[in-house]
């Protein structure tokens, strides 16, 4: 008996008992669709947040920060319940003060990997309006670091960061609440920020232009992006009136990194030396890998529940392929007396554990497919409305092609009992079963 006879052989003696077949083909199904379900969810939020990240240049930028204001970021993102013990700084300890200043970013700029670094500009503001008697806003705003790093845009540019105008990036979340009809309505309009005098405690209002409008983004924090002819307004606002010592503090250094650190590794050089300068540091990534972690621990146990359905499917292999030994006795021992090996008779039962795993595993992954436009078009009218592109379902090919193999393993592992139990029949007594 040849390979392919063997296969075609097995598959035909699936349909011998179609009831108990179907019912052990059924519980392979729902732990393979599950499994193939669930990896799909996070592919697919996997996905949407590398491409967020790329889009606003995470590997090639870095942000620096004082020390503690890093461990209580870094905490706050883990869901760390860990304290610090408190320890006075040194005299010599400029940047414990939270604040980074001029020296500050010429040790950062010494750095080898370093190919440029600037403050990163952010701003106290207290309210964005279109002005009149239009109602306001709460906001936070920063200044976008530079012009590589994309902005995911429902409508319009990005600002022009050393252009001659002030210009505003919108966060689609304040499209309607400003009283425009639509994102396109926005673009070209002016609206109000409104910013308090740290010398007067007074709030007076600069003028911004809206030339873009940013889509709703995990990663984006949600703030509006300005370019330096904005900030230098809030600035002007802001510190007038106080002394001088007061105005070029900032609370972070974003710096650019040389392409040949524009990598994982060399990004995990630069945060040494930052470290041993005793400052903090972190990137886009850093942030989105903590999502990812959160997110991947909660399809993890969505995955266990596929698997525990294959454990009980393998049990219901096992069970229908010994019944099938039982029952095919007789031909087995026919088979023996006309010279088939036990091999042979072994490679026929456990291909047809195979089969079944074969095919159960294929209907999961044609159904995932078919399921898969219908629950994304849910998702994105519902749970993931406010996240333009976040496809809910990505089915990765070579993901799923692992799948099916690994169930099918699974299937013939399963099938190896009764598999070697009907090979090492004796040809005499099972000719004489009944």
């Amino acid at each position: 008996m040849k390979f392919w006879d063997i296969i075609s052989t097995s598959n035909a003696n699936l349909l011998r008992n179609k009831g108990r077949t179907f019912l052990t083909m059924l519980a392979i199904f729902i732990g393979a669709f599950t499994i193939i379900m669930t990896t799909g969810i996070s592919t697919g939020f996997d996905s949407y947040i590398d491409r967020q990240v790329s889009s606003v240049g995470a590997n090639d930028y870095l942000e620096v920060l004082p020390a503690s204001m890093a461990q209580q970021i870094n905490a706050v993102s883990s869901g760390s319940n860990g304290v610090n013990e408190y320890k006075p700084a040194s005299d010599d300890d400029t940047h414990s003060t939270q604040v980074l200043t001029e020296s500050d970013l010429k040790k950062i700029r010494k750095i080898n990997g370093v190919k440029s670094a600037k403050f990163y500009r952010q701003f106290q503001v207290e309210y964005i309006t279109l002005g009149g008697k239009h109602k306001k806003y709460e906001t936070n705003v920063a200044t976008k670091p530079t012009d590589t790093m994309k902005i995911d845009l429902a409508a319009g540019r990005d600002t022009k960061i050393d252009g001659d105008k002030a210009e505003i990036v919108l966060p689609d979340k304040f499209v309607k609440p400003l009283g425009f009809k639509n994102n396109q309505d926005a673009i070209g309009k002016t609206v109000k920020l409104g910013v308090v005098s740290r010398a007067t405690n007074k709030i007076s209002e600069t003028e911004v232009k809206v030339v873009g409008v940013q889509n709703a983004s995990l990663v984006g924090m949600g703030s509006a992006l300005i370019n330096e002819k904005a900030g230098d307004g809030i600035d002007a606002i802001a510190n007038k009136g106080m002394p001088k010592e007061y105005t070029g503090q900032h609370y972070a250094i974003l710096v650019n990194l040389a392409s040949d650190y524009a990598n994982k590794s060399g990004v995990n050089k630069v945060k040494k030396e930052v470290t041993k300068l005793g400052y903090g540091s972190m990137t886009v990534s850093d942030g989105a890998d903590m999502i990812k972690l959160f997110f991947g621990a909660i399809t993890s146990v969505l995955t266990i529940f596929g698997v525990i359905a294959l454990v009980a499917a393998s049990i219901g292999i096992i069970n229908t392929l010994y019944m099938s030994v039982q029952e095919r006795t007789s031909e087995i021992g026919l088979m023996k007396a006309m010279g088939l090996s036990k091999g042979k008779i072994f490679a026929m039962f456990s291909t047809e554990a195979v089969a079944m795993g074969f095919w159960s595993a294929m209907a999961a992954v044609v159904v995932a497919y078919l399921s898969k436009g219908a629950i994304n078009n849910w998702a994105s009218n519902s749970i993931v409305q406010g996240l333009p592109g976040f496809a809910l379902v990505a089915l990765d090919p070579r993901t799923l092609v692992m799948i099916v193999v690994v169930i099918m393993l699974i299937a013939f592992v399963a099938g190896t009992l009764p598999a070697r139990s009907a090979s090492r029949k004796d040809p005499i007594d099972a000719l004489r079963y009944e």
